[in-house]
This record gives structure tokens, sequence and C-alpha cells, in this order.
């Protein structure tokens, strides 16, 4: 059975330890799930950018945790204007 993780990476893209434990999953949708919950925390943990790996083959990546448009959303901004 295939393994889903995630690689967590500074913007450079060297590996970081990330602050929330992480899985391995069993699906693609239950890693991208865990990332959803926990990219606030990884973030402000250090990492700036993940990965997604099955097994051994990188699916997808990087990409940022820096979520400008899911910043905007939940302060309220749409980042427009000025």
């Amino acid at each position: 059975m295939a393994a889903w993780t995630w690689r967590f990476e500074k913007a450079d893209g060297t590996q970081v330890e990330p602050a929330v434990a992480p899985e391995e999953f069993t699906t693609q949708g239950d890693a991208e799930s865990w990332i959803g919950e926990n990219w606030k925390a990884l973030l402000e943990g250090g990492a700036d950018q993940v990965r997604l790996l099955e097994d051994d083959t990188e699916i997808y990546g990087p990409m940022s945790l820096h979520a400008d448009g899911a910043a905007a959303a939940e302060s309220g901004s749409a980042g427009e204007g000025a």
C-alpha cells in the first residue's frame, strides 16, 4: 500500500523539521486534509513550503505555506485597492 507523506522545506528548498509531527497517510486526500488543518502551525514553526510524496515519488510541490489568498480571506481583506 502506498504511503503519502509531506516534505517540509524553507523557501530555498532546504529540508526542515516540522513544528507539527506528521504522519504517513494512506490516501492523498487524508494528507491534503492534514496539511489544510496544520499549515499555520507549520508556517509559524519555520516551514515555508511543502512537497507531497507518494512513497519516494514527488506528486507535487513545492507548495507555499504563505497562502496569500487564505491570509487575505481570514483577515477580511480582498487584497485589492490602495
